[in-house]
């Protein structure tokens, strides 16, 4: 399920749509439309939610 920024919190996992390769994230921080994810293969990315629909991963 793809989500804006304002739905998610610190804790959550996500995928980037567009870069599959990164592997599963967690977010770190959402600040408006601005989330830091830590990426399994990636670190740590700033996302423009505005621009990306992260999508929520359950666990």
């Amino acid at each position: 399920m793809r989500v804006s920024a304002a739905l998610l919190e610190p804790g959550q996992f996500v995928r980037h749509p567009g870069q599959p390769d990164w592997g599963l994230g967690q977010v770190q921080s959402v600040t408006g439309a601005r989330v830091t994810v830590n990426f399994e293969h990636a670190g740590k990315v700033l996302i423009n939610a505005q621009v990306v629909a992260l999508e929520v991963v359950e666990r």
